[in-house]
Protein backbone atom coordinates (compact mmCIF):
# COMPACT_ATOMS: atom_id res chain seq x y z
CA UNK A 1 0.00 0.00 0.00
CA UNK A 2 2.91 2.35 0.65
CA UNK A 3 4.04 1.77 -2.95
CA UNK A 4 0.61 2.95 -4.10
CA UNK A 5 0.74 6.13 -1.95
CA UNK A 6 -2.81 5.49 -0.74
CA UNK A 7 -2.36 8.23 1.87
CA UNK A 8 -1.56 10.83 -0.81
CA UNK A 9 -5.16 11.71 -1.63
CA UNK A 10 -4.08 15.02 -3.17
CA UNK A 11 -2.24 13.11 -5.90
CA UNK A 12 -5.40 11.16 -6.73
CA UNK A 13 -7.45 14.34 -6.86
CA UNK A 14 -4.96 16.08 -9.15
CA UNK A 15 -5.64 13.31 -11.68
CA UNK A 16 -9.39 13.35 -11.08
CA UNK A 17 -10.11 17.09 -11.29
CA UNK A 18 -9.20 17.67 -14.97
CA UNK A 19 -11.41 14.72 -15.96
CA UNK A 20 -14.22 16.03 -13.75
CA UNK A 21 -13.92 19.55 -15.18
CA UNK A 22 -14.16 18.26 -18.74
CA UNK A 23 -16.97 15.84 -17.90
CA UNK A 24 -19.27 18.39 -16.28
CA UNK A 25 -18.57 21.03 -18.94
CA UNK A 26 -19.53 18.50 -21.61
CA UNK A 27 -22.57 17.47 -19.56
CA UNK A 28 -23.78 21.07 -19.54
CA UNK A 29 -23.46 21.33 -23.31
CA UNK A 30 -25.00 17.91 -24.00
CA UNK A 31 -27.74 18.26 -21.34
CA UNK A 32 -26.72 14.98 -19.72
CA UNK A 33 -28.91 13.96 -16.76
CA UNK A 34 -27.46 14.16 -13.25
CA UNK A 35 -27.48 10.40 -12.68
CA UNK A 36 -25.28 9.88 -15.76
CA UNK A 37 -22.87 12.60 -14.62
CA UNK A 38 -22.61 11.13 -11.12
CA UNK A 39 -21.97 7.67 -12.54
CA UNK A 40 -19.15 8.96 -14.73
CA UNK A 41 -17.69 10.90 -11.79
CA UNK A 42 -17.71 7.71 -9.72
CA UNK A 43 -15.85 5.86 -12.43
CA UNK A 44 -13.46 8.79 -12.65
CA UNK A 45 -12.61 8.58 -8.94
CA UNK A 46 -11.94 4.84 -9.18
CA UNK A 47 -9.89 5.28 -12.35
CA UNK A 48 -7.89 8.14 -10.82
CA UNK A 49 -7.10 6.02 -7.77
CA UNK A 50 -5.90 3.09 -9.90
CA UNK A 51 -3.95 5.30 -12.31
CA UNK A 52 -2.29 7.17 -9.45
CA UNK A 53 -1.41 3.88 -7.77
CA UNK A 54 0.03 2.34 -10.95
CA UNK A 55 1.92 5.53 -11.78
CA UNK A 56 3.53 5.74 -8.34
CA UNK A 57 4.57 2.08 -8.46
CA UNK A 58 6.09 2.48 -11.93
CA UNK A 59 7.88 5.68 -10.91
CA UNK A 60 9.34 3.93 -7.88
CA UNK A 61 10.51 1.00 -10.00
CA UNK A 62 12.26 3.23 -12.54
CA UNK A 63 13.59 5.72 -9.97
CA UNK A 64 14.63 3.31 -7.21
CA UNK A 65 18.35 4.12 -7.57
CA UNK A 66 17.74 7.88 -7.78
CA UNK A 67 15.33 7.80 -4.82
CA UNK A 68 18.08 6.28 -2.69
CA UNK A 69 20.08 9.52 -3.14
CA UNK A 70 17.28 11.88 -2.04
CA UNK A 71 16.56 12.44 1.65
CA UNK A 72 12.77 12.60 1.29
CA UNK A 73 12.52 9.40 -0.80
CA UNK A 74 15.35 7.17 0.40
CA UNK A 75 13.09 5.28 2.81
CA UNK A 76 10.48 4.35 0.22
CA UNK A 77 9.84 0.58 -0.06
CA UNK A 78 12.10 -0.14 -3.06
CA UNK A 79 15.23 1.93 -2.28
CA UNK A 80 15.07 0.84 1.36
CA UNK A 81 14.83 -2.84 0.36
CA UNK A 82 11.51 -3.48 2.13
CA UNK A 83 9.90 -4.53 -1.17
CA UNK A 84 11.58 -6.52 -3.95
CA UNK A 85 11.54 -5.47 -7.60
CA UNK A 86 9.56 -8.60 -8.45
CA UNK A 87 6.99 -7.81 -5.78
CA UNK A 88 6.61 -4.27 -7.11
CA UNK A 89 6.06 -5.56 -10.66
CA UNK A 90 3.37 -7.96 -9.45
CA UNK A 91 1.61 -5.16 -7.55
CA UNK A 92 1.83 -2.94 -10.65
CA UNK A 93 0.12 -5.63 -12.74
CA UNK A 94 -2.61 -6.02 -10.13
CA UNK A 95 -3.37 -2.30 -10.45
CA UNK A 96 -3.17 -2.07 -14.25
CA UNK A 97 -5.60 -4.92 -15.04
CA UNK A 98 -8.70 -3.33 -13.42
CA UNK A 99 -7.65 0.08 -14.74
CA UNK A 100 -7.63 -1.25 -18.31
CA UNK A 101 -11.01 -2.86 -17.76
CA UNK A 102 -12.43 0.42 -16.45
CA UNK A 103 -10.96 2.56 -19.23
CA UNK A 104 -11.89 0.25 -22.09
CA UNK A 105 -13.77 2.78 -24.16
CA UNK A 106 -17.09 2.80 -25.93
CA UNK A 107 -15.92 4.57 -29.10
CA UNK A 108 -12.77 4.80 -31.28
CA UNK A 109 -11.98 8.41 -30.35
CA UNK A 110 -11.97 7.63 -26.63
CA UNK A 111 -9.76 4.62 -27.39
CA UNK A 112 -7.12 6.86 -28.98
CA UNK A 113 -7.02 9.17 -25.97
CA UNK A 114 -6.86 6.48 -23.27
CA UNK A 115 -5.36 3.20 -24.48
CA UNK A 116 -4.14 3.97 -28.01
CA UNK A 117 -0.46 4.10 -29.08
CA UNK A 118 -0.09 7.84 -28.33
CA UNK A 119 -2.20 8.20 -25.23
CA UNK A 120 -2.42 7.91 -21.47
CA UNK A 121 -0.44 4.71 -20.96
CA UNK A 122 2.67 5.27 -23.12
CA UNK A 123 2.91 8.86 -21.89
CA UNK A 124 2.74 7.72 -18.27
CA UNK A 125 5.22 4.92 -18.93
CA UNK A 126 7.84 7.30 -20.32
CA UNK A 127 7.40 10.03 -17.70
CA UNK A 128 9.94 8.72 -15.11
CA UNK A 129 12.69 8.78 -17.74
CA UNK A 130 12.13 12.44 -18.59
CA UNK A 131 13.98 13.75 -15.53
CA UNK A 132 17.12 12.10 -16.90
CA UNK A 133 17.03 13.88 -20.27
CA UNK A 134 15.22 17.22 -19.80
CA UNK A 135 14.62 19.94 -17.25
CA UNK A 136 10.96 19.85 -18.26
CA UNK A 137 9.60 16.51 -16.95
CA UNK A 138 6.71 18.50 -15.46
CA UNK A 139 5.64 19.49 -18.99
CA UNK A 140 5.47 15.82 -19.98
CA UNK A 141 3.55 15.02 -16.81
CA UNK A 142 1.12 17.83 -17.62
CA UNK A 143 0.27 16.25 -20.97
CA UNK A 144 -0.13 12.84 -19.31
CA UNK A 145 -2.38 13.85 -16.44
CA UNK A 146 -4.63 16.19 -18.39
CA UNK A 147 -5.62 13.91 -21.24
CA UNK A 148 -8.59 13.28 -18.95
CA UNK A 149 -10.14 16.60 -20.00
CA UNK A 150 -10.36 15.56 -23.65
CA UNK A 151 -11.08 11.91 -22.82
CA UNK A 152 -14.15 12.98 -20.82
CA UNK A 153 -15.56 14.77 -23.86
CA UNK A 154 -14.68 11.79 -26.07
CA UNK A 155 -16.47 9.37 -23.76
CA UNK A 156 -19.65 11.44 -23.48
CA UNK A 157 -20.00 12.75 -27.03
CA UNK A 158 -17.61 10.88 -29.32
CA UNK A 159 -15.94 14.20 -30.17
CA UNK A 160 -14.07 17.06 -28.55
CA UNK A 161 -14.52 20.79 -29.16
CA UNK A 162 -11.97 23.59 -29.06
CA UNK A 163 -13.07 24.42 -25.52
CA UNK A 164 -11.89 20.98 -24.35
CA UNK A 165 -8.45 21.53 -25.89
CA UNK A 166 -8.18 25.00 -24.33
CA UNK A 167 -9.21 23.66 -20.92
CA UNK A 168 -6.68 20.85 -21.27
CA UNK A 169 -3.98 23.43 -22.01
CA UNK A 170 -4.93 25.35 -18.89
CA UNK A 171 -4.78 22.19 -16.82
CA UNK A 172 -1.34 21.52 -18.32
CA UNK A 173 -0.17 24.92 -17.04
CA UNK A 174 -1.68 24.08 -13.65
CA UNK A 175 0.42 20.89 -13.54
CA UNK A 176 3.53 22.98 -14.24
CA UNK A 177 2.46 25.18 -11.32
CA UNK A 178 1.90 22.54 -8.67
CA UNK A 179 4.53 20.00 -9.74
CA UNK A 180 7.24 22.64 -9.83
CA UNK A 181 6.24 23.47 -6.26
CA UNK A 182 6.39 19.75 -5.43
CA UNK A 183 9.86 19.43 -6.98
CA UNK A 184 11.13 22.34 -4.88
CA UNK A 185 10.99 19.99 -1.88
CA UNK A 186 13.96 18.04 -3.29
CA UNK A 187 15.80 20.75 -5.22
CA UNK A 188 19.04 20.58 -3.21
CA UNK A 189 19.25 16.78 -3.33
CA UNK A 190 18.26 16.74 -7.02
CA UNK A 191 21.16 19.05 -7.85
CA UNK A 192 23.59 16.67 -6.13
CA UNK A 193 22.10 13.57 -7.80
CA UNK A 194 21.88 15.16 -11.26
CA UNK A 195 18.08 14.92 -11.38
CA UNK A 196 16.49 17.45 -13.72
CA UNK A 197 13.28 19.38 -13.00
CA UNK A 198 11.68 22.76 -13.57
CA UNK A 199 12.43 23.55 -9.92
CA UNK A 200 16.15 23.13 -10.65
CA UNK A 201 15.86 25.04 -13.94
CA UNK A 202 13.92 28.02 -12.58
CA UNK A 203 15.97 28.27 -9.35
CA UNK A 204 15.57 31.76 -7.85
CA UNK A 205 13.06 32.70 -10.58
CA UNK A 206 10.60 29.99 -9.55
CA UNK A 207 7.91 32.28 -8.13
CA UNK A 208 7.94 34.53 -11.20
CA UNK A 209 7.80 31.66 -13.69
CA UNK A 210 5.01 29.72 -11.98
CA UNK A 211 3.05 32.98 -11.72
CA UNK A 212 3.09 32.97 -15.53
CA UNK A 213 1.73 29.42 -15.53
CA UNK A 214 -0.99 30.54 -13.13
CA UNK A 215 -1.99 33.30 -15.55
CA UNK A 216 -2.10 30.77 -18.39
CA UNK A 217 -4.46 28.60 -16.32
CA UNK A 218 -6.76 31.55 -15.62
CA UNK A 219 -6.73 32.66 -19.26
CA UNK A 220 -7.56 29.12 -20.38
CA UNK A 221 -10.38 28.78 -17.84
CA UNK A 222 -11.87 32.05 -19.06
CA UNK A 223 -11.48 31.22 -22.76
CA UNK A 224 -12.86 27.68 -22.37
CA UNK A 225 -15.84 29.16 -20.53
CA UNK A 226 -16.54 31.62 -23.33
CA UNK A 227 -16.21 28.92 -26.01
CA UNK A 228 -18.50 26.57 -24.07
CA UNK A 229 -21.07 29.31 -23.30
CA UNK A 230 -20.70 28.88 -19.54
CA UNK A 231 -22.85 31.01 -17.24
CA UNK A 232 -22.02 33.64 -14.63
CA UNK A 233 -21.63 31.04 -11.87
CA UNK A 234 -18.69 29.52 -13.71
CA UNK A 235 -16.88 32.80 -14.28
CA UNK A 236 -17.40 34.04 -10.72
CA UNK A 237 -16.76 30.79 -8.84
CA UNK A 238 -14.35 28.84 -11.06
CA UNK A 239 -12.32 31.59 -12.71
CA UNK A 240 -12.57 34.16 -9.92
CA UNK A 241 -12.12 31.60 -7.16
CA UNK A 242 -9.07 30.09 -8.86
CA UNK A 243 -7.52 33.56 -9.24
CA UNK A 244 -7.90 34.26 -5.52
CA UNK A 245 -6.47 30.89 -4.49
CA UNK A 246 -3.48 31.15 -6.86
CA UNK A 247 -2.69 34.61 -5.49
CA UNK A 248 -2.90 33.38 -1.90
CA UNK A 249 -0.58 30.49 -2.70
CA UNK A 250 2.01 32.84 -4.18
CA UNK A 251 1.82 35.08 -1.12
CA UNK A 252 2.15 32.24 1.39
CA UNK A 253 4.63 29.78 -0.11
CA UNK A 254 8.30 29.69 0.90
CA UNK A 255 10.17 27.81 -1.84
CA UNK A 256 13.15 27.18 0.44
CA UNK A 257 11.12 25.26 3.03
CA UNK A 258 10.13 21.67 2.31
CA UNK A 259 7.07 21.83 4.57
CA UNK A 260 5.76 24.96 2.86
CA UNK A 261 6.13 23.42 -0.60
CA UNK A 262 4.43 20.22 0.55
CA UNK A 263 1.46 22.14 1.96
CA UNK A 264 1.09 24.18 -1.23
CA UNK A 265 1.18 21.06 -3.39
CA UNK A 266 -1.57 19.38 -1.37
CA UNK A 267 -3.58 22.59 -1.37
CA UNK A 268 -3.88 22.39 -5.15
CA UNK A 269 -5.44 18.95 -4.91
CA UNK A 270 -7.78 19.70 -2.04
CA UNK A 271 -8.65 23.36 -2.63
CA UNK A 272 -7.95 24.83 -6.06
CA UNK A 273 -9.16 21.83 -8.04
CA UNK A 274 -12.37 21.66 -6.03
CA UNK A 275 -12.98 25.42 -6.41
CA UNK A 276 -12.90 25.14 -10.20
CA UNK A 277 -15.08 22.01 -10.12
CA UNK A 278 -17.61 23.60 -7.77
CA UNK A 279 -18.15 26.51 -10.15
CA UNK A 280 -18.52 24.22 -13.17
CA UNK A 281 -20.95 21.94 -11.33
CA UNK A 282 -23.08 24.81 -9.99
CA UNK A 283 -23.31 26.22 -13.51
CA UNK A 284 -24.36 22.79 -14.82
CA UNK A 285 -26.95 22.41 -12.03
CA UNK A 286 -28.45 25.83 -12.78
CA UNK A 287 -28.73 24.87 -16.44
CA UNK A 288 -30.59 21.69 -15.47
CA UNK A 289 -33.14 23.77 -13.54
CA UNK A 290 -33.97 26.02 -16.48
Amino acid sequence: LELSRVKNRAGILLIFWPFAWGLVMSARTLNLPLNVVLRFLGWGIIGSFLFHSAGCIWDDIVDRNLDAQVERTKNRPLPSGRVSLRGALVWLTINIIPLLALLWPSNPLAFRWTIGPVSLFPLAGLYPFMKRVTYWPQAWLGVTLNIGVVAAWAYTSGSYPTSALVLSGGAWAWTLWYDTIYACQDRKDDLKAGIKSTAVLFASRTKLVIALFGMILLAALYTAGVLNNQGYAYFVLSVGGAAVDLLLQLMEIDFERTESCGRAFHRNGYTLGSIVFFGIFIDYALTCLV
